[in-house]
């Protein structure tokens, strides 16, 4: 039913935690199945120098988070901003069906995190902000409350 990708990346989750002082924080959820996923970032120059998650759901959720921090650590604001939901499954060799809406939830957090960040910077309008950043309705950045990944 699951890669051997899928597997690895949900019992050794790459990149979990926090970063302090983060430059950018992304929050999304899925109401339907209750999977929560935080994005962290740290941007210098225009390059995410480091990216972490916290995830609340299932295997798929948490391999997907994994999965795209790895995609994107060293990566520009622009190359970032670019990463599809079809790339995560495919650095995964696949996902069932029933678990596509996981990579969809990765995409969005890294584009909810990024407009975090531009919001931050203060050079933006929020309509500049939400066009750059492909926002959809009911995606927000996340400042308070816990998110912890699943074991």
């Amino acid at each position: 039913m699951y890669s051997d990708k899928v597997i690895d990346h949900y019992t050794n989750p790459r990149n979990v935690g926090e970063i302090e002082n983060a430059d950018g924080i992304g929050e999304v959820g899925n109401p339907v199945c209750g999977d929560i996923m935080r994005m962290y970032l740290k941007i210098k120059d225009g390059i995410i120098e480091d990216i972490k998650f916290k995830t609340f759901g299932c295997g798929a959720a948490i391999a997907t988070s994994s999965v795209s921090t790895e995609m994107l650590k060293g990566k520009t604001i622009e190359q970032a901003l670019k990463l599809t939901n079809k790339e995560v499954v495919d650095a995964l060799d696949g996902l069932p069906p029933v678990k596509l809406h996981c990579s969809v939830l990765a995409e969005e957090a890294v584009r909810s995190a990024i407009a975090d960040y531009y919001r931050k910077q203060g050079d933006k309008t929020e309509e500049e902000i939400i066009k750059i950043c492909g926002i959809k309705e009911g995606v927000s950045c996340a400042h308070e409350g816990e998110v912890n990944e699943a074991d």
